[in-house]
C-alpha cells in the first residue's frame, strides 16, 4: 500500500464539498472517498441517489470509510448545493453553454478564496451521461480536466482526485521534504575531485597526460545537479576504497583500449 506524504487540513478545504449526482457504482463512490481523504477533503454529498452497492463502496474506500459513513443524501441537486456560494461543475463535453470552462488548476484559487468564508461545491455527474445543461445551470463555474482528445472522459473518482489534488496543492497543504544536508562548498568538492582523479589513475581508467581532460568530463557529470555534503562524502569514500583496493594489486592495471565513443571525448 502506498501512503502519500501528507499534512493536516489546509485552510479552506473544510468548506469544499464534493457532490456526486446520481452515481451508478458503489466502487466509484468508495474510490471517491479515498481520493478525498488523500487530499484533505471530508464533505461528501450524493444528490438524487439511485442506490449503490455499499459493500463494494466500502471495499474501495479502504481507510476512508469515515467519509463513506458520513455521506449525506439529498433528493435533488438543487437541495444538495442550496447552501453553497459557488458551485463548480465538471464536464468533458463542449457546446455553446460550456465555452467558459477552465481547468481545475485555473479554478482552484477562486474556489479556495471563496471557501475561506463560504461553502463551495464541486459537482460530478453520473458515470453514464455526465452533467446535463440543466445541471450546469446551477453551476457558477465549469471545470474541464485537460485530457487526450482520443479519450476525454475520466472515471468519476479520477476526476475527483485531479480536482482535489489541485485544490490541495493550491491551498499550501503540502510541504515538500527538505534536504537535510547543505550543498557542498567548493573546497569540499575539490577534495573529492582530487580523490577521484587519483582513483581513476590508479585503476588505469585514464593516463596521466589525459587526466585534466578526462576530469573535465567527470566534473560535468557531477555538475548536472546539486551535491550535498553527504553526497560528496559518499563519493569520497568510494574513491578512497577503490584506491586502496587498487593499491593491493601486485601490478598497476593496463588501461583497456578506448572505445570509439571515448576517443571522441
Amino acid at each position: 500500500m502506498f501512503w502519500g506524504a501528507g499534512a493536516g487540513m489546509a485552510m479552506g478545504l473544510e468548506n469544499i464539498r464534493i457532490v456526486l449526482l446520481s452515481p451508478l457504482y458503489g466502487g466509484n463512490v468508495g474510490a471517491v472517498c479515498r481520493a478525498m481523504a488523500n487530499m484533505g477533503l471530508s464533505d461528501l454529498v450524493m444528490a438524487a441517489p439511485r442506490g449503490i452497492d455499499m459493500d463494494e463502496a466500502r471495499k474501495m474506500a479502504c481507510h476512508a470509510t469515515a467519509i463513506l459513513d458520513s455521506i449525506r443524501e439529498f433528493p435533488t441537486l438543487a437541495e444538495a448545493v442550496a447552501d453553497c456560494a459557488i458551485v463548480m461543475g465538471t464536464t468533458a463535453r463542449g457546446g455553446l453553454y460550456r465555452q467558459h470552462t477552465r481547468s481545475p488548476r485555473e479554478w482552484a484559487p477562486r474556489a479556495l478564496e471563496a471557501a475561506q468564508a463560504n461553502r463551495v461545491a464541486l459537482l460530478f455527474g453520473p458515470e453514464d451521461n455526465g452533467l446535463s445543461n440543466e445541471d450546469l445551470a446551477l453551476c457558477t463555474q465549469i471545470i474541464t480536466i485537460p485530457s487526450s482528445s482520443s479519450y476525454e472522459s475520466l472515471n468519476v473518482s479520477q476526476a475527483v482526485l485531479v480536482c482535489a489534488y489541485e485544490l490541495f496543492v493550491a491551498s499550501g497543504g503540502y510541504e515538500p521534504p527538505q534536504e537535510k544536508a547543505p550543498e557542498a562548498n567548493s573546497a569540499l568538492r575539490e577534495r573529492m575531485f582530487a580523490m577521484w582523479q587519483e582513483m581513476l589513475l590508479k585503476v588505469g581508467f585514464m593516463e596521466p597526460d589525459k587526466a585534466d581532460h578526462m576530469m573535465l568530463g567527470v566534473r560535468r557529470i557531477f555538475a548536472r545537479g546539486p551535491l550535498t555534503t553527504d553526497d560528496v562524502r559518499i563519493l569520497m569514500g568510494v574513491a578512497r576504497q577503490v584506491t586502496w583496493v587498487a593499491g593491493q594489486s601486485p601490478a598497476a592495471p593496463t588501461p583497456a583500449p578506448l572505445t570509439e565513443m571515448e576517443k571522441r571525448v
